[in-house]
């Protein structure tokens, strides 16, 4: 059966999700992604949205974090102070998904300008809050098309915090989180080696030349180096038909 890049991306980001965890969900790609797990192997994963929904269990697509399908049947729904200061600073979210303009080789996400800071070439929306994301929750989850303008060696500003310049950094810092696990693109999965992305799976059809094409630093391969596991007919059809048919997302 034909897919998609971002059907692939979705699958494999749902995959990482496993039953009864807590997780930060954004709009998008990532929405999908968690509520394609819910339906499949996690029926018991906690959706937390920033705009206060706790336990959300959508019956359709939502198209932003403010949809009232987040509240219908939610387990509650409180204040954006409350999902910050009790929720991700009080420990209690295992999984973060996050995206960004930029990431590069530590795992590190620009959301915050191109270029230099005062001069910026472009101005990008800021953190919101990706930040405390990217520091408190247990696992970061990160999809983003891959390009070499996209993938820098070094971002030009560390919006959200990945393993920063190596992997001691965040304790250094004192961050509690464990930082980025897994970079999902539209070419391979990278998980982390010492705080410096590794490729491990290759999706079908791509080849490790596209990889370094589009990549800003000689990258590292996985001596294990996998092929990504295709979307099963499952998997596509609760995309296609249950959770995106208008195709919003993808």
């Amino acid at each position: 059966m034909s897919y998609t890049a971002n059907e692939l991306m979705v699958c494999q980001a749902a995959r990482q999700l496993r039953d009864g965890e807590v997780v930060f969900v954004g709009i998008g790609l990532p929405n999908l992604a968690c509520n394609l797990a819910r339906r499949l192997h996690a029926p018991g994963l906690v959706l937390i949205y920033e705009s206060g929904a706790v336990g959300a269990a959508p019956k359709r697509l939502p198209i932003s974090i403010g949809d009232p399908s987040l509240v219908t049947d939610s387990l509650s729904v409180c204040s954006m102070f409350d999902i910050f200061s009790y929720y991700l600073q009080g420990g209690l979210i295992d999984v973060g998904f996050l995206q960004g303009s930029q990431i590069d080789r530590f795992g590190n996400l620009n959301t915050t300008v191109v270029g230099d800071y005062a001069q910026p070439r472009v101005r990008l929306p800021g953190s919101g809050g990706a930040c405390e994301i990217a520091i408190l929750a247990r696992r970061v989850l990160v999809i983003a098309p891959q390009s070499k303008r996209c993938f820098p060696e070094r971002v030009d500003f560390i919006t959200s915090p990945g393993f920063v310049d190596g992997a001691e950094a965040r304790a250094r810092l004192g961050m509690p989180g464990g930082g980025p696990r897994m970079v999902i693109t539209d070419l391979g999965c990278y998980e982390f080696t010492n705080g410096e992305m590794i490729l491990t799976s290759l999706h079908p059809g791509c080849t490790l030349e596209q990889v370094r094409n589009n990549i800003g630093w000689d990258i590292r391969i996985s001596s294990d180096l996998r092929t990504t596991l295709e979307p099963t007919s499952e998997e596509l059809r609760i995309l296609r038909e249950d959770l995106d048919a208008k195709h919003l997302s993808i």
